[in-house]
């Protein structure tokens, strides 16, 4: 038994002087970078165009139903029950047509998101990969992560900004 316990502290030694082994940590100001990145700056130019034209769809067929509403409540007095049902329906269905107008909207938006910033994220990430083996890092965290206590290792933003060939 004391065999064993004397072999478990010298396991234990071993593995904490390997822990110990310091590590070459970096921050990165990822939001920074891709913000000077003109692959993201035209993609934001070209969703918020995207955005802005279906907003204005929406509102069209928004603004009509809200112009056939009045119109139906100033005419309902004069009108059937019958007739005042019908008219209720052809609202419910305008008012269903604009929330999925809405739905489809926010879904072509996100696939939309998601093939224009796909090259560029990559592109980051293999830019990265390049500074931290050039610069011998073993992590690269990003500094707007709420996560850090204490930064005061080195900043890899100018290396990856200078490998990304931005300002």
């Amino acid at each position: 038994m004391k065999k064993l316990s004397v072999l478990f502290a010298a396991v234990m030694m071993v593995v904490s002087v390997g822990m110990a082994k310091a590590q070459k940590i970096a921050t990165l100001d990822v939001m920074g970078v891709l913000n000077a990145m003109p692959e993201k700056k035209k993609a934001d130019a070209d969703l918020k165009t995207f955005l802005d034209t279906k907003q204005a769809e929406i509102k069209k067929k928004a603004d009509a139903g809200q112009a056939k509403l009045k119109q139906y409540s100033e005419e309902a007095p004069k009108k059937t029950a019958d007739e005042n049902k019908a008219r209720e329906a052809e609202l419910q269905k305008i008012q269903e047509e604009i929330g999925q107008m809405q739905e489809k909207a926010q879904k072509d938006l996100q696939a939309k998101q998601d093939v224009a910033f796909g090259p560029i994220e990559k592109k980051l990430n293999d830019a990265v990969e390049k500074v931290a083996k050039a610069s011998g890092y073993d992590y690269i965290m990003d500094a707007n992560s709420a996560a850090f206590v204490y930064k005061a290792g080195p900043d890899a933003t100018a290396a990856v900004k200078k490998e990304l060939g931005i300002q």
